[in-house]
């Protein structure tokens, strides 16, 4: 009977809520606090954020965790802050320093310089302390035990670094850079490059794809709207349709929608080159992600079953 009222409890809501996370709490925490605010059986976070980080979480509910893997593949934008001649083991300040090394003077040209060599693409070796999974356990937790374990360097890309601010202990920075990229081993990176060493101090994720922190809503604002305006708190999601809004649309007939649910590869009328598009049911109600075949066919690719979109 518990069981029964607890689902009964529930919300049908689906979509993405754009979470200011706090620094001080891990994602997953933060997800959970967002699951409960919103009383849904299903969320997923599209990308974690260090405990020490804070910035832009974006959180999907319901059918709309579907998509989530669209978001996790977004390029990135970071506020990073570091403390030059001091590296930790953790390479943030949450870790114990192994090393303090002297700091000269830095002239801001010589900064931009040295920063200006990590913009491309190129090979990073993921930190020890990290999530990553090696053989079913967190990375993490084999480094808190005093394990090394080689890990493979992994492709990524560098678009802008932009310099903000220098002074005798700490450099200022904003990064754009692709997926997976691990802001903590790049700081370590450029300490290394200053021959000073480093750890980062500060990280605000601002932008996620299209998303930025313009919206962002912080976990104190969801509970309070919880308790005092739940249409306002409801609001605050996303709809389905408009997470992907930079994915062209298409209309979809209702009799071919139905066979696009059936998993059937179906005709378009306009032609397409070979991407991903949203899928919309007669101009009004988004149903998932389909895939372009021969400029003029489309294949299911991520279908929701959501009465509105």
């Amino acid at each position: 009977m518990e069981k029964q009222n607890q689902l009964k409890s529930q919300n049908i809501i689906h979509g993405m809520v754009l979470l200011d996370k706090p620094i001080g709490i891990s994602s997953n925490a933060a997800l959970q606090q967002v699951k409960r605010v919103y009383q849904v059986r299903k969320a997923g976070h599209t990308g974690s954020l260090d405990p020490m980080a804070s910035g832009l979480l974006p959180i999907c509910l319901g059918e709309a965790t579907k998509l989530s893997q669209f978001i996790l593949d977004a390029d990135k934008h970071y506020l990073v802050r570091c403390r030059l001649g001091v590296t930790t083991t953790t390479g943030d300040s949450e870790g114990e320093i192994i090393k303090t090394t002297p700091v000269q003077t830095f002239d801001w040209k010589f900064v931009e310089n040295i920063l200006k060599r990590f913009i491309g693409a190129q090979e990073q070796i993921p930190p020890m302390y990290s999530a990553i999974k090696y053989h079913g356990q967190p990375l993490y937790k084999l480094a808190r035990q005093g394990l090394e374990i080689k890990r493979s360097p992994r492709k990524i890309i560098i678009y802008n670094i932009k310099l903000t601010e220098v002074t005798e202990a700490c450099l200022s920075f904003e990064v754009s850079c692709s997926k997976g990229t691990y802001i903590r081993t790049l700081v370590e990176d450029i300490g290394h490059a200053l021959e000073c060493g480093a750890h980062t101090t500060m990280l605000r994720r601002i932008q996620v794809g299209n998303f930025n922190d313009s919206d962002i809503v912080s976990l104190d604002q969801l509970k309070n709207l919880a308790e005092t305006n739940k249409d306002k708190l409801n609001a605050l999601v996303l709809p389905p349709r408009d997470i992907l809004r930079n994915f062209p649309e298409i209309s979809i007939i209702p009799h071919l929608a139905h066979c696009l649910r059936q998993g059937q590869t179906v005709p378009i009328s306009q032609l397409f080159s070979q991407g991903l598009v949203r899928l919309v049911e007669d101009n009004k109600d988004f149903f998932g992600i389909g895939k372009i075949v021969n400029h003029n066919q489309v294949a299911p690719y991520r279908l929701l079953f959501v009465s509105n979109g």
